[in-house]
C-alpha cells in the first residue's frame, strides 16, 4: 500500500475522501464489493448450462470408475441420511475421520464403538 500511496495521485485522493465522507466511504465499499458479486453471480448464470442433451452425452461417455464412484456416493449418503433420520449415534464416523480412515460396511449395519488402545501403559513407559 506504501508504494500505492507514494506513486498513485489518484490512490490518495481516494483514501482522502474515503476519510473525509462517510457517503463516500459506502459508495466505494459498494463499488469494490458489491459490484464485483455481482458481475461474478451474471458470469456463472451465462456460463452455467443446463442443457439437457450435453448433460445426458456427458453421463453416456463417463468412465466406468466415475460410475462406479458416483453409485458408491450415492449409496453412503442414502446410508448417512437414514442413520440421521433414525436418530443413530453416528460419532463413529467422526472418531474415524480424525484418524483418517473412511467408515465402509454394509448398509444399516452399524459400526460397534471404537474400541480403546490396549497398550496404553506400553506407551506410558517409551
Amino acid at each position: 500500500m506504501a508504494a500505492l500511496w507514494e506513486k498513485s495521485a489518484t490512490w490518495r485522493w481516494i483514501v482522502t475522501k474515503t476519510r473525509e465522507s462517510k457517503p463516500f466511504f459506502f459508495a466505494f465499499a459498494t463499488v469494490c464489493g458489491v459490484i464485483p458479486g455481482v458481475i461474478g453471480y451474471c458470469v456463472m448464470q451465462a456460463t452455467n448450462s443446463s442443457n439437457e442433451q450435453l448433460e445426458a452425452q456427458l453421463r453416456r461417455s463417463a468412465r466406468p470408475e466415475t460410475l462406479m464412484m458416483g453409485k458408491v456416493n450415492q449409496e453412503r449418503l442414502a446410508e448417512y441420511l437414514g442413520e440421521l433420520q433414525r436418530k443413530e449415534d453416528t460419532n463413529d464416523r467422526y472418531v474415524a475421520a480424525l484418524r483418517g480412515e473412511t467408515l465402509t460396511r454394509k448398509p444399516y449395519v452399524r459400526i460397534q464403538p471404537v474400541p480403546k488402545p490396549e497398550n496404553v501403559e506400553a506407551d506410558k513407559k517409551e
